[in-house]
């Protein structure tokens, strides 16, 4: 679970360049020149940096090297001063690949992304899916699930429940029900929310709420250690622990069939099937996402995403899918992208979809859409999307 980002005192900005006649096989990334001497410009002449590299796109890591090459001259070791972080990402969407710089320093940020157009070639050769986001709703404090249906949306932050209704293209507050937890909450914050029809659930550290939302929201919570229901496209269901004054899973767990079974602690779960029926993933606090039989043997890892993932159900691709987020450390731009597991491997299904800050909840909203949320460094505000999987166009 990549942590929340509560509100930048630093002043951030975005800046976007386009290049569309940038060719990926070329031997420079562009922008990379500009981007450093912004850098400079903001940082100070012979200042000291400490830079990180991530490659969530379908380039090669090869094409990193000129970024490594013009920011290690600029930068180089043995600056003057406190040493800024800087992080680069190169990522992609589905017609620009995305150059994504955070810089920090002291109590002041800077985010630039510089965009260049993807050639047609690439752009068609590479995947028959693609992943769209649909913003949905954002707020100053931290989203941390969200449920849709008809004209109504109900929202759970750290605060409470609160329940919207549409009228025209806006959203309207009709009720709010506070939450007041025995203990504070544990810092970095989970929440889950579950709507079946006009009953909602919702878990909480040490907390479960019980409720209905018909002609209004009416909701009872209570202190509890009962583990949360953890839902996977419309495949299977997982009942498991929640480390109380933690942000993951503790291990123990209760399968479909009721059997009760003992993992390693993780931060989330996703199910899949294949010809031998269905698997399990468990991403695990070590970094790994571990793939496990339906009755939680281990069969294999996948070493490549990050902490949270949801499976789906695309009606156009087939099979069963994942989405996953990159290997981030929390605090800079994110990435989710769809995989199928085939032979106990994982295989990209559609290019990474970019996210300007860290993705703070992936969750099951229908059994083909996800709920994602992420904070955005150019407000401080945190954003809740949609997230699809959709045949390619």
């Amino acid at each position: 679970m990549m942590p929340p980002v509560n509100g930048l005192r630093a002043a951030l900005a975005a800046i976007l360049f386009l290049f569309p006649g940038f060719s990926p096989a070329a031997e420079e990334l562009p922008a990379t020149g500009e981007l450093a001497r912004r850098t400079a410009a903001f940082l100070g002449a012979r200042a000291a940096a400490k830079i990180s590299y991530h490659n969530q796109s379908s380039l090669a890591d090869a094409e990193l090297t000129s970024v490594r090459r013009e920011f290690e001259a600029s930068f180089p070791e043995g600056g003057e001063g406190a040493p800024a972080e800087i992080h680069l990402t190169l990522s992609e969407n589905q017609s620009q690949y995305l150059l994504i710089e955070e810089v920090r320093k002291g109590e002041e940020s800077r985010v630039w992304i510089a965009g260049w157009k993807r050639p047609a070639a690439a752009a068609a050769s590479g995947f028959g899916l693609t992943l769209d986001k649909k913003l949905v709703w954002e707020q100053e404090e931290p989203i941390l699930d969200l449920a849709l249906w008809e004209n109504s949306m109900l929202v759970l932050d750290p605060s409470g429940l609160a329940l919207y209704e549409r009228q025209g293209d806006a959203w309207r507050a009709r009720q709010t029900v506070p939450l007041a937890p025995t203990k504070p909450w544990p810092r970095d914050m989970r929440g889950r929310l579950r709507r079946t029809g006009d009953r909602v659930q919702a878990f909480l550290p040490g907390m479960e709420c019980h409720g209905t939302v018909g002609g209004k929201l009416s909701v009872e919570c209570h202190a509890s250690g009962e583990p949360w229901v953890l839902e996977s496209g419309s495949r299977a269901i997982l009942l498991a622990g929640f480390a109380l004054e933690r942000n993951y899973f503790d291990g123990r767990v209760v399968l479909q069939d009721g059997s009760r079974r003992t993992a390693a602690p993780f931060y989330s779960a996703a199910a899949g099937e294949d010809a031998g029926g269905t698997f399990w993933l468990l991403s695990q606090l070590d970094g790994q996402t571990g793939i496990f039989s339906a009755n939680l043997e281990p069969v294999g890892t996948v070493s490549t995403w990050g902490s949270d993932m949801v499976g789906i159900n695309a009606p156009c691709a087939g099979g069963s899918q994942v989405l996953a987020t990159g290997r981030g450390d929390g605090n800079e731009p994110d990435a989710i992208q769809a995989f199928s597991i085939v032979n106990r491997a994982a295989n990209a299904l559609a290019a990474p979809l970019a996210f300007g800050g860290p993705v703070t909840a992936l969750w099951p909203a229908t059994a083909s859409t996800a709920l994602a949320v992420a904070s955005d460094p150019t407000t401080g505000k945190y954003a809740a999307y949609l997230v699809t999987l959709a045949c390619g166009h």
